[in-house]
């Protein structure tokens, strides 16, 4: 069953990338919450932040290495939490998602602009990467907070 959830959640990952590659032509963007939050399509060639810009084979190795190593664990442990599922789940499915794009395209497709006006700019994000922020936060939570 687990394996279906990190299937559908790169579905959802790819299809929203596929509307954005579709809905906005490059550096175009629509304004979701003025002075927010804007969509905008972004090849990203990096990783997090842009980091190792061009770094393709890099990224793909560690990537494919840290995914079979979630994927091992989650099959293989059995005591895990339901925390702990969810947020391997998560995790391995938007490194999945932003793999996919790297493999293909030799980018990742970022489209979610998170800024206030002119005091704060986060750099633009994907599905995927909520992903993998949710599932690192909801892992963290779980190591810290809840017994075994």
């Amino acid at each position: 069953m687990q394996i279906l959830y990190i299937l559908l959640l790169v579905i959802i990952d790819h299809i929203t990338k596929y509307i954005a590659k579709i809905q906005l032509s490059y550096g175009k963007s629509v304004t979701l919450i003025d002075g927010f939050l804007e969509l905008i399509y972004v090849e990203n060639r990096g990783a997090a932040f842009g980091i190792l810009k061009n770094k393709k084979f890099f990224l793909v190795g560690i990537t494919t290495i840290a995914i079979i190593g979630m994927i091992y664990y989650l099959v293989r442990t059995a005591n895990l939490n339901k925390w702990e599922r969810m947020s391997l789940i998560f995790i391995i499915s938007g490194a999945i998602g932003n793999l996919i794009d790297r493999i293909f395209r030799g980018y990742v497709v970022d489209f979610i602009h998170f800024y206030i006006k002119d005091i704060f700019d986060w750099p633009v994000f994907n599905i995927a990467d909520i992903l993998v922020v949710i599932g690192a936060i909801i892992l963290a939570f779980s190591i810290l907070f809840l017994k075994k």
